[in-house]
Parts: structure tokens; sequence; C-alpha cells
């Protein structure tokens, strides 16, 4: 019987190791790849069109936009939002995991601790969902895309794939759809208010802005005016 066990158990396990060093280099070369090379599609477009959720319009918007034709304003409000430590840290917020894990633990409604290099490596690569795996492969890429990519990268995809609204993806169909507005347009306020719906874009709007809408977005221009262009500076360099 050991015999037999052992017999089955080496090709098994060289089967396995020959699957997960495939896994590796695969996604490997795949961010490698779209560090140069814009995505046509990501993951969370795939999903939203194969299960449509209630509001999904027929027709999705989008266009991509590169870096420099993007507002400097609308690039420092989800930082200033979504992950202020986005230009410091190596992908992951420690911190800020810790106050999420005390305040989930203390009874708080249930507070999430993502960094845009996490929510860019979900929305590029993964599906939703809050399980085990998912979070994984979120930590896998998210490492990956911190040691491949730099953080101007990384601020450029989120802006260009994230949802701002029910089938509107990127910054620069946002911006034309609430404001008539190009994305190297957008003004202080008018990127303070997208950056506060991105927490549930398909419960609050940019426009017109609801109270939480609009006292979310007064915050989000105080932090703006705090973090100044320094932070959008260091990613740059």
């Amino acid at each position: 019987m050991p015999v037999i066990k052992r017999y089955l158990l080496r090709p098994l396990l060289k089967a396995t190791l020959w699957l997960i060093a495939g896994w590796v280099g695969f996604s490997v070369l795949l961010v490698l790849l779209l560090k140069v090379v814009n995505p046509p599609v990501w993951s969370w477009l795939i999903q939203r069109e194969l299960f449509p959720p209630a509001g999904y319009p027929d027709e999705y918007a989008h266009r991509w936009m590169s870096t420099e034709r993007i507002s400097p304003a609308m690039r420092l409000a989800v930082i200033a939002a979504e992950d202020q430590r986005f230009a410091d840290h190596s992908g992951f917020d420690f911190k800020a995991i810790k106050r999420a894990l005390d305040h989930n633990l203390d009874g708080g409604s249930v507070r999430g601790a993502s960094t845009l290099t996490q929510q860019t490596a979900k929305n590029l690569f993964l599906w939703s969902g809050r399980s085990w795996v998912r979070k994984g492969l979120e930590a896998w890429f998210a490492l990956l895309l911190e040691l491949l990519w730099d953080k101007s990268r990384i601020l450029e995809v989120y802006l260009n794939i994230v949802e701002f609204g029910p089938g509107i993806y990127g910054v620069e169909a946002a911006g034309r759809y609430y404001y008539g507005t190009p994305a190297r347009a957008l003004s202080n306020l008018q990127a303070a208010r997208l950056a506060a719906v991105l927490p549930n874009p398909y419960r609050y709007r940019a426009q017109p802005p609801s109270p939480y809408v609009q006292q979310r977005s007064q915050w989000i221009l105080r932090q703006m005016r705090q973090l100044g262009t320094v932070t959008l500076k260091a990613l740059d360099d």
C-alpha cells in the first residue's frame, strides 16, 4: 500500500507544482503586458455584462484617458477619498487594516481597508465577493502591481476602469455623463463629487448630489487641500 500511495503521490505532486509554476508565470506575464498595454476589457466589466445588476444599461460608456489627460484634481480626489497613504505603502495599508479590524470587532458597521492597488487588482483581474480565495488572489495581484508597475500607472488604470455609476466606467465617461466635461477639465468640486460616490456608485450619484455626497465631497476637498500637489509629485517622480 505505501508503494502504491507513493506511486500516485509523486505525479500528483509534480503536476501540482507545474500548475502553480504555470499560474505564477502567466500572472506575471499578464501584469507585465498590462504595464504598457491598456486593457480592452477587465474582469469587473465582464461580470457586469454577463450578470447585469438592476439599473444596468444596455450599453456601457467608457473611453481610455492617459494620465496626462486626466485632471490633477481627479487624481488627488480619489487618493484623498480612498487611500491617503497610496504614495507611501507597498500595496497594503496595515495601519488601516488594523483600524478596520478594531472597528469591526467593536461591533461597528463593517469597514474595509482596501488600498487603491488592491481595488485596481480586484477590478482588473477578479470577481466580486468576500471569499478567502478571492482575497488571496487580490493580495497576489496587488503585490505584482506594486513590484512591476509604478504608482502612476496603478492610479491611471484605476481611474480608467472603476465604475462611477451603472455602466459608467472611467473618469472620462463619468465627467462627460455627469457634467458634460472631459476628464482633463474636471474642477476640484466635480472631482470630489465623483470620488464621493465610489464606495457605492449604484446608491450614490455625483449629479445631482444627495446630502451625503455633498457632505462627503466637502470632506474630500479638505483632505485634498491638506495633501496638496506634493502627493501627486511623489507619484510621478
